[in-house]
């Protein structure tokens, strides 16, 4: 083995010194790697922390949405999900009579038109009935709640001579929900 030469105070300070440099070299250059790493993780967070929030604002506003939704469906008693096109007619004309007997107004007649032209509508429907004011009245505030998307289209009262009793004709349009869209057309009459 070779013997290296005894080194003089002058090259161990050298010796010291270099060794010394090249720690803090080390020690700069892997803290400004740690440090660049820190950052970058930092950035990614806070980056996430914003898609976070910006989801959870979203999230409310489709619940808040969803709240209100369920509170009409509830209101109108009225399920788009259990609205078939094929039953939705028979339905909502079954449902209609049941409504008039409930509120103690009779029905005469029923004609049901299929649709013309637009899309959005399934069917008109023309009803007579005769029966006191109150029931009539009573009816025409109840179709709301029915289930069906309808649309009175008109109403006509008249006076049957007996007190106490009046007959109705009423026409209703039957929309086809899977038609709606959530745009809405101004109309231009």
């Amino acid at each position: 083995m070779m013997r290296l030469p005894a080194m003089s105070d002058r090259d161990r300070r050298t010796v010291r010194f270099a060794a010394l440099a090249i720690a803090v070299y080390l020690v700069l250059f892997g803290g400004f790697k740690v440090w660049s790493y820190c950052e970058q993780k930092r950035t990614d967070y806070r980056q996430l922390q914003a898609t976070a929030r910006e989801l959870r604002d979203r999230a409310i506003a489709y619940q808040q949405k969803a709240i209100v939704a369920k509170k009409l469906m509830d209101d109108l008693n009225l399920d788009p999900a259990r609205l078939p096109r094929e039953k939705t007619m028979s339905g909502a004309s079954e449902a209609i009579q049941k409504a008039a007997m409930a509120r103690g107004f009779g029905l005469s007649s029923i004609r049901e038109t299929p649709a013309h032209g637009s899309g959005q509508v399934l069917a008109t429907v023309q009803l007579e009935g005769a029966g006191p004011p109150a029931g009539a009245l009573a009816f025409l505030a109840g179709l709301n709640t029915i289930g069906f998307p309808l649309v009175v289209d008109s109403v006509q009262f008249a006076s049957l001579g007996a007190p106490g009793v009046m007959k109705m004709n009423l026409t209703i349009t039957i929309l086809d929900f899977s038609k709606q869209t959530g745009a809405r057309e101004v109309p231009h009459a």
